[in-house]
């Protein structure tokens, strides 16, 4: 169980990682569309960001567009190989 990492054990933060890890290695997702699509709150969304942008799991991106802020969210190789591992512990546990 030492290959739980604990940043993206909680729900939302699995969550998110999740989302990320079904793009192409370098494709970024847009902060609004991962909002929408795990139904969170911006402040609640921004807060897990964090995080995982502290650990080294994602990475962020600021731009304006038509002169809108816009925050794109890449999943970094880091981040990809703390997934896979936390996704391949989690199998072991369930049995499978």
């Amino acid at each position: 169980m030492s290959d739980l990492d604990k940043i993206i054990h909680q729900p939302a933060r699995l969550k998110v990682m999740a989302t990320l890890s079904a793009l192409p290695n370098d494709a970024e997702a847009d902060f609004v569309f991962v909002r929408d699509e795990l139904g969170m709150t911006d402040g609640n969304l921004g807060s897990h960001l964090s995080k995982l942008e502290t650990a080294g799991y994602i990475k962020l991106k600021k731009a304006f567009e038509n002169r809108k802020p816009r925050t794109y969210i890449k999943m970094t190789a880091k981040g990809r190989d703390r997934f896979e591992t936390h996704v391949t512990t989690l199998r072991q546990i369930l049995g499978q």
